[in-house]
């Protein structure tokens, strides 16, 4: 008589449990549509890296091109901008931080450390200011870290937004912007092709 209580509580135990994982089971099928609607769409995956071709910027000129929903900034910088940017002592920095995916992490924000050996006139950041997210704009005459040729400024960034001023290196210089502009992760697929992501 023992033995068939011991057989009826083995037999209850396997049916909770049984029950149990079918529950379990049931669950995580149910939520799989909520976590996988989450997920980034064909759309954004398939502008996880793009292709930039450079030979079209004139030296002076930049484009803004579009990656992963934000703006990214794209100059062909003019050689006073190039020697401003040199010269600029990292004590007047107000981040000191290259900010940089190209360099390593904690780098100084050296002119060189925020482009790439041997193509340093061209200087590729994140559009996006680092105080609430508004886009810089080159064309501004407010901008104050510029270089005057001729009777124009060039290079620089403005944000008109709450006064933020980026020098010829899209490094922070006034205002109330905490960081640096952000140069994304890129590589040369040539001498005048990039491709901007992994």
């Amino acid at each position: 008589m023992s033995t068939a209580v011991h057989a009826d509580v083995n037999r209850r135990d396997f049916l909770f449990i049984a029950t149990g994982a079918a529950a379990a089971v049931g669950a995580a099928l149910t939520a799989w549509p909520f976590i996988n609607q989450m997920n980034p769409d064909a759309s954004v995956l398939a502008m996880a890296s793009i292709e930039v071709d450079l030979a079209p910027l004139a030296e002076g000129q930049e484009i803004t091109i579009k990656w992963r929903g934000n703006p990214v900034i794209v100059r062909h910088r003019t050689l006073k901008e190039i020697e401003a940017a040199k010269a600029v002592p990292m004590a007047e920095l107000k981040d000191p931080v290259a900010r940089s995916e190209v360099a390593n992490d904690g780098d100084p924000a050296t002119d060189e450390n925020r482009t790439v050996k041997g193509h340093e006139q061209f200087l590729i950041m994140m559009g996006v200011c680092t105080h609430l997210g508004c886009v810089p704009q080159g064309d501004n005459p407010a901008k104050e870290f510029a270089v005057v040729e001729g009777s124009t400024k060039t290079g620089g960034w403005f944000c008109p937004c709450h006064g933020s001023h980026y020098d010829t290196a899209g490094r922070i210089r006034k205002g109330p912007a905490p960081e640096n502009l952000l140069v994304p992760e890129y590589k040369y697929l040539s001498d005048t092709k990039i491709q901007i992501g992994a």
